[in-house]
């Protein structure tokens, strides 16, 4: 199976995915970064995301994934910590993921780092809880380090469908997620286990993909 999604990354179309800036003309010849993302770990008997890139490699993977874990831990394709995720709550009610670099063992509910390296985390992530917006398409907002009152970037659309876009304040998309679609006349479905990550240049994919597994968990 891994061999098919190996053969299949190499035919997605990255050559006609292009950055959609109408601000310059010449930013729509850069090619974004198109990455197939399967929800599955390659470990026997663990729970987790497998990442393939254009050329058919392993680019990330997450071993440790299951149901709503507490840490989760993105790594690259050899096995090494990019970034850890953790999920604390907020007064019972507000979800908060804080996003930390490389590996940590716990995260301190009070002062919100690294108990034992002292690491505050880059990036914290809330899901959209405003009930007065019931239109809105907004799933998160992602805030630069934890004093942040102004967020970064937005993401909006819907995960459960693999339709979404990561934004900055400008409104300028930064990554996608999109469906998968198998190859003509090979048969094969993918469904919403396996889906496209698209990143634009200047965006870091493993960040990109941190966002990933957060959504994961906010909406399966």
């Amino acid at each position: 199976m891994l061999f098919f999604f190996k053969k299949n990354s190499r035919t997605v179309n990255q050559d006609d995915i292009l950055v959609d800036d109408d601000d310059d003309q010449q930013d729509n010849e850069k090619k974004c970064t198109c990455l197939t993302v399967w929800r599955k770990s390659l470990v026997f008997s663990c729970k987790g995301f497998t990442v393939i890139g254009s050329d058919g490699n392993l680019v990330y993977r997450v071993d440790n994934y299951s149901g709503r874990p507490g840490r989760v831990i993105l790594m690259d394709g050899s096995g090494n910590p990019i970034l850890t995720m953790f999920r604390r709550k907020k007064l019972g009610l507000v979800d908060n993921w804080f996003i930390f670099e490389g590996e940590v063992d716990d995260c301190s509910r009070n002062k919100k780092c690294n108990k034992k390296t002292g690491k505050k985390p880059i990036f914290v992530v809330r899901k959209n809880l405003n009930i007065l917006q019931r239109n809105s398409n907004v799933l998160a907002y992602v805030y630069r380090g934890i004093c942040q009152k102004r967020y970064s970037y937005v993401i909006e659309g819907s995960y459960g469908h693999r339709s979404c876009k990561v934004l900055d304040e400008s409104r300028r998309v930064l990554a996608e997620i999109k469906k998968k679609e198998a190859m003509m006349g090979s048969g094969i479905s993918f469904g919403l286990e396996v889906f496209l990550l698209i990143v634009h240049p200047g965006f870091d994919s493993g960040f990109a993909m941190s966002l990933i597994l957060l959504l994961d968990q906010m909406f399966s």
